[in-house]
């Protein structure tokens, strides 16, 4: 590119300055980098985030700084009373059209937190613009938290589908199915066995979406004659969200639809993407073999000649993107998921993917249903817990008939539902997973009593059109959601120009 010549050292460069491929880059309306904001974002605490927290973290600071833009400020400019006005701006004002809740601005504040932090020990600012104050914790310790953290932020927002719901939209969203349940004549979806596989995975097991869309082939459980109903998985430490390596339980139909993937469309562009030359120039670490049981370690060697090895566990997404293996026409990825060109499917690119169905599903379904079926990567996690919540517990109290003492003995010895469904999601702390799941399985078990209280249709004194007056809220929806204002806002912009501040990764070699 004519813009680069005599850079052609640019990731030298990079590399010394500690800038390193996916980094977040910000450019003011201006178009100006800021050195002391590209050394906090590449070189701080902040580059040692998980990559989703980076990308939400860089969102929250350009929408403070766009705020702070439009008062004719820099983000070193910034005081107490503007953060109060963005506050307000942000949560209350009518001038505002997407107001977000208050888990939302605590997000955005704790990033404002971090960065202002660090400015303040490097002395790119002399007063902090965050005022803390003090508070007494839980154990009774006095701890410190920002005057403007919201009151009435809620821990999570729990959507749900039911299996049925959750089937059809993978069939009509997915698979290109038409509203009467049979394939559109001139569905043109691209993988979409890879992508029905995956959210299946997703549903089927509870895995967060980075953990699911992060598996290498050799992770992945194999069918087997006799092999039961579900089969156990394991997660590698660095890709989980509490960075602690957990089994996860993968029904035999899901294994069944990841291996038909992996032998028909994921090989196809395996085999194209080869005979194109496409992988000759990656920086790929082919694999060798693989010793360990217990401890499962990859070999590899570089394009360099560099031999070395990584413990499967400590792998990161990054890394795991690099691994290839040799395989009959050439080396090939170990990265489970592939698009169409054959390379490795980012994580974050799954978003796109529901997005789509989501688009769809209401496209095709609006004319036939009150409501389309809606889902997100997340919305099958709460699915898979609240499922399980009901099961464990439908067990529990009818099928195996256990008495109260029998009850608790049970619990002593396995567990009860609710530390089963900690440990399958792989919660920290039980309290999280009742404060997430707690008032939801509270509402099915409610409308459950009451769908059991409701006379025959012929005793019922008024009658819809299904002949009984039982269509509790929300009954014939597609999904129960719990909801919030989820989009991000735009701040006001100056007159007469655009004026945004805007954020880039870095591309690396």
């Amino acid at each position: 590119m004519p813009v680069l010549a005599g850079w052609k050292d640019l990731a030298e460069r990079e590399d010394r300055v500690g800038i390193h491929p996916g980094d977040p880059i910000l450019l003011s309306p201006d178009y100006r980098i800021d050195e002391a904001l590209s050394r906090y974002l590449c070189r701080s605490s902040f580059a040692r985030l998980a990559q989703e927290t980076k990308r939400n973290y860089t969102d929250d600071y350009c929408l403070f700084f766009d705020f702070l833009w439009s008062r004719e400020k820099a983000w070193r400019d910034a005081t107490a009373d503007d953060l109060w006005d963005f506050e307000d701006w942000r949560t209350r004002s009518l001038r505002n059209p997407r107001r977000v809740g208050g888990a939302r601005w605590n997000r955005g504040l704790a990033a404002l937190i971090r960065l202002y932090e660090w400015a303040v020990q490097r002395d790119h600012v002399t007063v902090n613009p965050v005022i803390m104050r003090s508070v007494l914790g839980r154990s009774g310790q006095r701890v410190l938290v920002p005057a403007a953290r919201a009151k009435n932020a809620r821990t999570s927002e729990v959507r749900w589908l039911t299996p049925r719901a959750f089937r059809r939209w993978v069939e009509v969203g997915l698979r290109g199915y038409g509203a009467d349940g049979t394939p559109s004549v001139g569905w043109a979806g691209r993988l979409a066995d890879r992508n029905s596989a995956f959210a299946d995975l997703l549903f089927s097991s509870g895995v967060r979406l980075t953990e699911g869309a992060s598996l290498l082939t050799l992770e992945v459980p194999r069918l087997r004659l006799e092999g039961g109903r579900y089969y156990v998985g394991r997660l590698a430490r660095v890709v989980t969200k509490s960075k602690r390596a957990r089994t996860f339980y993968a029904s035999s139909v899901v294994v069944g639809e990841i291996e038909g993937y992996v032998e028909s469309s994921r090989a196809r562009v395996v085999r194209r993407a080869q005979a194109l030359g496409r992988y000759d120039d990656l920086p790929m670490r082919l694999v060798t073999h693989e010793t360990g049981r217990h401890r499962r370690v990859l070999h590899w060697r570089d394009q360099d000649g560099v031999v070395g090895q990584t413990p499967l566990t400590e792998a990161t997404v990054e890394e795991r993107m690099s691994f290839f293996t040799e395989g009959p026409t050439g080396p090939e990825p170990v990265w489970l998921w592939l698009n169409e060109s054959g390379l490795p499917f980012h994580p974050s690119s799954w978003e796109n993917v529901f997005r789509a169905a989501n688009e769809r599903c209401e496209a095709v379904l609006s004319p036939v249903m009150r409501e389309a079926p809606f889902c997100t990567p997340h919305m099958c996690r709460h699915s898979f817990a609240l499922l399980m919540l009901v099961v464990l517990n439908h067990v529990m109290d009818r099928r195996m008939g256990l008495t109260p003492e029998e009850r608790r003995d049970f619990r002593l010895l396995y567990g009860d539902p609710w530390r089963m469904v900690q440990d399958l999601l792989g919660h920290a702390q039980l309290e999280t997973t009742k404060a997430v799941y707690l008032a939801p399985v509270a509402d099915l078990q409610l409308r459950s009593l009451l769908a059991a209280s409701c006379p025959p249709p012929d005793r019922c004194r008024s009658r819809n059109s299904r002949g009984c007056s039982r269509s509790w809220p929300g009954r014939a929806r597609a999904s129960r959601t719990w909801t919030r204002s989820w989009w991000p806002s735009e701040p006001p912009r100056p007159r007469g120009r655009l004026a945004r501040w805007s954020a880039s990764a870095s591309a690396g070699p």
